[in-house]
């Protein structure tokens, strides 16, 4: 049954089937990280140049507007960086690491449009408070003004996570082997990893990666489903949205946010109880994007 739900699947992973050797993928992603790294140290050196650390140093952390535009638009190395390794180790264009145009511009509006009216309907059914009354960040006026480009920026952040991890990644394993537990759990476990950060996050560092690599889970099945990138861009452009325009935490990542919680990502008793709510909502909205895949 679940073979023939992931039949779609076919028409992301079959232009990689000649090209499947892993070394190449291993290759390739070895290729995307030193370029990636290249690219960053090169964005970050030219920033440190201009005499300024701090705002060096803010553009790491996404203290204000500019700084988060930087920080999410440098993402877009990785997209560039993937259609590179695609091309030269795989012979295959970025277009079909995403999907056919129209299908994939269809199916992602047809979840972003489900997912909006969702989240409409949980901000109106109370209570949504996140468990503690919420500050203000940016004054509305600021973020009204800014919220087209700082969408724009949080897509261009979401896509180069879908195109790497659930693209390249998970269609490089899918061409090689057949079962789930492999081009699926693999991607989802280095996403996981990816936001592992006991640094920042403390004793819920773990749980923060638990819930990424669910998430990824979640994002590979509507992948294999759909045939397209176009819904796992979709959910992760409305989680994101929620996490970086609307309600973020005050530690990092919130230049853009209309509020902020008034705790850190390192409060256990806080953040836990809210990921726990946010594991539901992940739930409901990945429930909600097959919906959305099925009219």
């Amino acid at each position: 049954m679940l073979e023939r739900a992931y039949a779609p699947h076919e028409q992301l992973v079959g232009p990689g089937r000649a090209h499947s050797q892993l070394w190449k993928l291993l290759v390739g992603l070895l290729s995307i990280g030193l370029f990636v790294f290249a690219l960053n140290t090169l964005l970050l050196g030219a920033m440190a140049g201009t005499g300024s650390d701090a705002w060096a140093q803010s553009v790491l952390t996404g203290g204000s507007p500019a700084a988060m535009y930087i920080l999410l638009g440098s993402f877009g190395f990785v997209t560039l960086a993937v259609a590179l390794a695609a091309k030269q180790l795989q012979r295959r264009s970025l277009s079909s690491i995403i999907g056919p145009t129209q299908q994939t511009l269809v199916q992602f509006w047809s979840v972003l449009r489900i997912l909006l009216i969702l989240w409409i309907v949980v901000l109106i059914l109370p209570p949504y408070d996140m468990g503690a009354p919420l500050e203000s960040n940016l004054s509305l006026a600021t973020w009204l003004v800014l919220l087209p480009l700082s969408v724009l920026a949080v897509l261009v952040q979401v896509s180069a996570e879908e195109i790497l991890f659930r693209g390249y990644i998970q269609q490089s394993l899918a061409a090689r082997f057949r079962s789930p537990l492999i081009w699926m759990v693999l991607p989802s476990a280095l996403f996981a990893l990816g936001h592992y950060v006991p640094s920042e996050a403390g004793e819920n560092a773990v749980l923060i990666a638990v819930w990424s690599g669910v998430f990824g889970l979640l994002m590979a099945d509507l992948t294999a489903r759909s045939g397209t990138l176009g819904p796992a861009i979709a959910l992760h452009l409305f989680n994101n949205m929620i996490a970086l325009l609307f309600i973020s935490l005050p530690d990092s990542l919130n230049g853009l946010s209309l509020y902020l919680v008034p705790y850190e990502m390192s409060d256990t008793d806080h953040l836990r109880s809210w990921l726990m709510a946010d594991f539901a909502m992940m739930l409901v909205a990945w429930l909600a994007a097959r919906l959305a895949l099925r009219r």
